[in-house]
């Protein structure tokens, strides 16, 4: 009985914890992982009331299920149209925050990029070369205005393969089914794609619209405390530090 008892205590202090947490369900853009995994893990240590629940994808999906009703409290884009079109169709309820612009880079195991640059994307021993789906995910559709300012796209379309977002790109690179690829670098900086070589270009910002990347809380979110707090926290000095560290600027 004694034992049936202490059962029932942990049992209860456990669905206590379970409903004392502030849940949000946040959905971010492929590119920002790393930086976004490391964010989270800072925050719940300063928060451990808030349990911030991360899926990553491509914005326009995102944008798709968010205007379809999905439930998510708050929207972490990879630029700020999706994000404003959500606010005007009343399906957002906060301010259009940019909380980063972002850069995208030429990466490669094959071959080092930073010698011919661009014109690495025509090497002949780049068969294929992996980006993001342009008609889904921002850091794509960069990709292809950057090919087309330095007139390679036409050149290089029939190479050209495509990830879901631009995280599966960048596997797409790193494990061999492209051998380049114009990825976040965000992704070339995270720890994964370091151990691989630092092998990677930069990308002209001239040659492509700004990346910036808005986040927006969303209908779902109105009343959700945690969901406002994390918004806040993208601004703070620590997050800014830690999006920097990973290839970001805000300005």
């Amino acid at each position: 009985m004694k034992n049936s008892n202490v059962f029932l205590l942990l049992l209860l202090l456990n669905n206590f914890a379970f409903w004392g947490q502030n849940k949000a369900t946040v959905v971010v853009a492929a590119n920002l992982k790393s930086a976004m995994d490391s964010i989270v893990k800072i925050y719940q240590q300063q928060n451990p009331a808030d349990n911030i629940q991360i899926s990553y994808g491509s914005s326009g999906k995102f944008y798709e299920q968010i205007a379809n009703g999905a439930p998510f409290d708050l929207f972490f884009s990879a630029d700020m149209n999706y994000p404003t079109k959500l606010k005007e169709t009343h399906f957002a309820i906060s301010k259009v925050k940019m909380y980063a612009i972002g850069n995208i880079a030429i990466w490669s195991k094959k071959i080092d990029p930073r010698i011919q640059k661009m014109n690495a994307l025509l090497d002949s021993k780049i068969k294929k070369i992996a980006i993001a789906n342009p008609k889904t995910a921002p850091y794509g559709t960069k990709a292809v205005e950057s090919m087309k300012y330095y007139k390679l796209y036409d050149k290089l379309k029939p190479k050209l393969v495509y990830g879901e977002n631009i995280a599966q790109a960048a596997q797409f690179t790193a494990f061999g089914a492209a051998d380049i690829g114009i990825l976040a670098l965000s992704d070339v900086l995270s720890p994964a794609m370091k151990k691989e070589g630092e092998k990677y270009y930069i990308i002209p910002q001239k040659s492509h619209a700004a990346l910036q990347q808005g986040c927006v809380i969303l209908k779902h979110g109105k009343e959700n405390a945690a969901a406002k707090r994390f918004y806040e926290y993208i601004s703070s000095a620590k997050a800014k530090t830690i999006l920097k560290y990973f290839g970001y600027s805000q300005k």
